[in-house]
């Protein structure tokens, strides 16, 4: 069956799991594979991959757009976050990005991951420890972008590799 594969990515991070994607999949099915702002309208493939980046506990903007106009489609979904190294933080931004999508389509499954974030996000909260020095949610919130650095690693690709396994794609 023929597919596109589609992604937003502010950092990367959703791009080398487009990539890793692309890899593993079949060649001869790619219809498209590029980012959702060049994407071309209506996407003709019947099974779409749309990758995104997490804004705000859902899918960015651009990748909204996109879901919003596809209709009829199979959609699997895969995602970086710079939070949440638990599945039940994934899980509900999965649910959050599905209900962006059109009810005539059929969300097949979907996957996600830590990302590295911007370093423009680190300095923002040194500099708001720097005013309020003993906050431990800034603290928090440091300790986490350094644990993101390193993401998506290899065992991230691996978790991507072992979702695509056990989809029935046939």
């Amino acid at each position: 069956m023929n597919y596109s594969i589609v992604y937003s990515s502010m950092t990367g991070n959703t791009a080398l799991l487009a990539q890793s994607l692309k890899e593993h999949l079949s060649a001869q099915g790619c219809d498209y594979f590029g980012s959702a702002q060049r994407a071309p309208s209506p996407l003709l493939s019947p099974r779409i991959f749309v990758g995104f980046w997490t804004d705000k506990g859902t899918c960015d903007a651009h990748t909204r757009t996109l879901l919003q106009a596809l209709h009829g489609k199979q959609i699997l979904l895969f995602g970086t976050a710079g939070f949440g190294q638990a599945e039940q933080y994934f899980t509900q931004i999965l649910d959050r990005v599905r209900q962006e999508i059109p009810a005539d389509n059929q969300v097949l499954g979907g996957y996600m991951c830590q990302g590295k974030m911007p370093l423009t996000v680190r300095q923002r909260y040194e500099q708001l420890l720097q005013e309020d020095p003993g906050n431990q949610r800034l603290q928090m919130l440091l300790a986490n972008f350094d644990q993101a650095l390193p993401h998506p690693n290899q065992q991230d690709l691996r978790g991507l590799y072992q979702w695509l396994q056990t989809l029935d794609l046939d």
